[in-house]
């Protein structure tokens, strides 16, 4: 949970990051690192982030004195004083970006004067609520938990341990957040499914069913909504992007698997399941009563239809439509979506088609 800029902190040495990180230190180990920058903006206390040739030829641009770097860089031949080696530079970025993440300081009052606290509502002792936070009858909030401003918790929600949630965040009635769930702003945890039913058979049943749409008149027109009885269950260590939205089951809840990390603009439907370990980019959409195994991935814009079932470590492509069944350790691209090698013969084939068509006027 970032709010501030790592280069705020008081300095550490390169010796002491070097420890932390876990990695191999090299030239002065006592230089003061306050924090991490791109090479072309750090300063003398920064450690800049060179673990390539294309970033390490922009260190000249700004002033560090030590970076991050991969293991075949000369740390003498770009100018450095110090510096740290990555096996495995994003990784190490990750922990790096982890040590100088901060979570925002605690203002002097736990619960701020303009939150509006259910008196049934349990909040725990060392949890922080900002400003214009609303939290409802029967709510829980878990130890260290941290709501920033404008906050909304539902009816008998229940938030974990070191849950975090950014402005804006609105989290239903009956949701169950996991410890250490992390929500960006505006995301919406447990809004209503969209599910609606018509009097008789309406168009889509009848596409379906007879390929075609030929109903006319109020049994294609009149709507009649489907209520989410059901909540949302989130795991834990699960992240929610910015303006992703996750809505309540029908009957039973919605479940998102531990570990799963959602990006911005993603929309889970009513009763999905989702494994654990998953990546969901943005704009992604998962359509209702969609099961999803362990550790999938969909690409950005990649949308799955009803009822899909998706086995655990399937890749699926950016853009990407599926809808069926998909079996474990598969690769998906296109739509409809088709297993890699599979889209890459048909996309060749139609990439020849021009010529083939030629060929064939010229020899009629």
């Amino acid at each position: 949970m970032t709010l501030s800029r790592a280069r705020s902190f008081s300095p550490m040495t390169l010796g002491r990051l070097a420890e932390a990180l876990g990695l191999d230190a090299e030239g002065d180990l006592g230089l003061p690192i306050r924090g991490a920058a791109h090479p072309a903006a750090a300063g003398p206390e920064d450690l800049a982030v060179a673990t390539d040739r294309k970033h390490q030829r922009l260190l000249g641009e700004g002033g560090a004195r030590a970076a991050l770097l991969d293991a075949d860089a000369d740390r003498e031949a770009l100018g450095l004083a110090g510096a740290l080696r990555a096996p495995r530079p994003r990784f190490a970025l990750a922990l790096l970006t982890e040590t100088f993440a901060r979570a925002p300081a605690p203002a002097e009052a736990r619960v701020h004067p303009s939150a509006v606290i259910h008196p049934e509502a349990r909040i725990a002792e060392d949890a922080w609520i900002g400003p214009f936070c609303v939290i409802g009858a029967g709510a829980r909030i878990g130890p260290r938990a941290r709501l920033l401003s404008h906050v909304c918790v539902g009816d008998r929600a229940v938030l974990g341990a070191d849950v975090a949630l950014h402005p804006g965040v609105r989290i239903g009635m009956d949701v169950r957040l996991g410890d250490r769930v992390a929500a960006h702003p505006n995301a919406v945890i447990g809004s209503d499914g969209f599910s609606y039913v018509t009097p008789e058979p309406g168009a889509v049943e009848a596409a379906k069913s007879r390929g075609v749409s030929d109903v006319e008149g109020a049994a294609a027109t009149v709507h009649a909504r489907i209520h989410s009885l059901g909540a949302v269950e989130i795991g834990a260590d699960v992240e929610i992007g910015a303006g992703a939205t996750l809505d309540r089951g029908t009957l039973r809840d919605t479940v998102v698997g531990a570990g799963t990390k959602i990006d911005n603009l993603v929309q889970i439907a009513h009763n999905v399941r989702v494994g654990r370990d998953c990546l969901i980019c943005a704009q992604a959409g998962v359509a209702g009563s969609a099961e999803i195994g362990d550790r999938v991935v969909l690409g950005g814009k990649a949308g799955v239809a009803d009822h899909s079932v998706i086995g655990s470590d399937v890749l699926i492509a950016a853009s990407s439509g599926l809808s069926g069944k998909v079996p474990p350790r598969t690769i998906m691209m296109g739509t409809p979506a088709l297993p890699r090698d599979e889209f890459y013969r048909l996309t060749m084939a139609l990439r020849r088609l021009p010529r083939i068509l030629d060929k064939l006027r010229q020899s009629g």
